[in-house]
């Protein structure tokens, strides 16, 4: 089963996504995408870490998502999130088309494996068009990930200000 959660930044998705994750009682592994590479960002991380349940192993992955997904042994898997998974991918100058093939094969191995596997992405579709090539292009990826995902998903979800949207299905 594939649990889509998606919303803006600070809408409560990964505190969703992660009571999603442990509501069956079954072994969760924390899929890690993002890269702490400044001050910010390693206090970010930090924060995440110690909002999550101590006894869920955690594997950091920037770039490999589907070979990290493979590789779990837990039953369930949350992956947060696609859109520094896409934004990683971006800078490390995978073509668009690379990065949609990434994202299938997440996505295929995410319906191959048993258990629930939960995606956490950032919804970036619903601002004012970047003014710059870069940003449009990302959103432009990441949107087309998260329509990837959506769709793959059996179960969807918009957060709005700390609120669940159910999205699919219906």
């Amino acid at each position: 089963m594939i649990v889509y959660v998606t919303g803006g930044a600070r809408s409560g998705k990964s505190t969703f996504a992660e009571r999603l994750a442990a509501a069956p009682g079954w072994p969760v592994t924390y899929l890690a995408t993002a890269q702490a590479l400044d001050d910010e960002m390693q206090a970010r991380v930090a924060r995440h870490r110690s909002d999550r349940p101590a006894g869920w192993p955690t594997v950091e992955e920037p770039l490999e998502a589907a070979q990290a997904l493979r590789s779990a042994s837990t039953p369930t898997v949350l992956l947060d999130c696609l859109s520094l998974w896409v934004s990683n991918m971006l800078l490390a100058d995978w073509s668009d088309a690379a990065m949609l093939a990434a994202a299938d094969a997440l996505l295929a191995d995410a319906h191959a494996r048993p258990g629930l596997t939960v995606l956490v992405s950032n919804e970036v579709g619903l601002g004012i068009v970047p003014d710059n090539a870069l940003a449009r292009r990302y959103r432009d990826v990441l949107g087309w990930v998260n329509q990837r995902g959506a769709a793959a998903s059996d179960e969807a979800y918009l957060l709005v200000s700390g609120l669940a949207l159910k999205l699919k299905p219906l």
